[in-house]
Formats: structure tokens, sequence, C-alpha cells
């Protein structure tokens, strides 16, 4: 199964919760209001937010698909490019991403 951003967001919006939104001026999925999936700044590839703890597991165990730049060093997240040689663990990481987001809490509405 080939990955590339509708098929990324359209599983991330199979989530209970997950609603199409904007992040930055761009295109997110958002759960309970946070983002956790938006496109990369990088060619082929697009941004998770995750812990720290799992982004350094993820860059560790599978450098291929997982990976940052110097801007994302240090921050809750990191880049998946779409060819992956586990697709499916790509997935899973959408789904992790997704419930860190449901379980913070909400961001403050900004004031008008």
């Amino acid at each position: 199964m080939g990955l590339d951003w509708d098929t990324v967001v359209a599983h991330a919006l199979s989530l209970p919760g997950a609603e199409l939104s904007t992040y930055y001026g761009g295109p997110a999925v958002k759960a309970n209001g946070n983002a956790f999936l938006t496109p990369g700044r990088e060619a082929d590839s697009f941004h998770l937010m995750l812990d720290l703890d799992t982004v350094d597991m993820l860059m560790e165990t599978d450098p291929d698909t997982f990976w940052q730049t110097p801007h994302y060093v240090g921050w809750p997240g990191l880049l998946v490019r779409y060819v992956s040689a586990d697709p499916e663990r790509v997935l899973a990481m959408i789904e992790r991403a997704h419930e860190r987001a449901l379980a913070k809490k909400p961001p403050r509405p900004r004031k008008k």
C-alpha cells in the first residue's frame, strides 16, 4: 500500500473526533482542537505530533521513515516519509498521535 497525503488524511479522519482544519494557515487534522497531522515542509513527507520519547524511538528504529530537520529538533513532532517499508506502522503512529491529541486539553480560544 503506497501512502500519500490523501491516504494519511483519510486514515486520520476515520478516527473518532478527528476533523479537517488548519494549523498555522495550512491544512491539518485535529482532535479535541489539537493538531496532530500536518503536511511536512519537506518533499515526500508529512508531519506528526508525538511525544519526545516516541519521536526518539521512531528515529532510532526506522530513520528511513521517521526523521527530523533542525526545525523540529527538541519539539514533540517529526517528519514521516510517505514511502516506508512498514506503512502499517506509519498508520499506527497516526493513531498514536490522534490519541495524544485527544488526551490534551483543548487550546484556549483566541481573543478576537
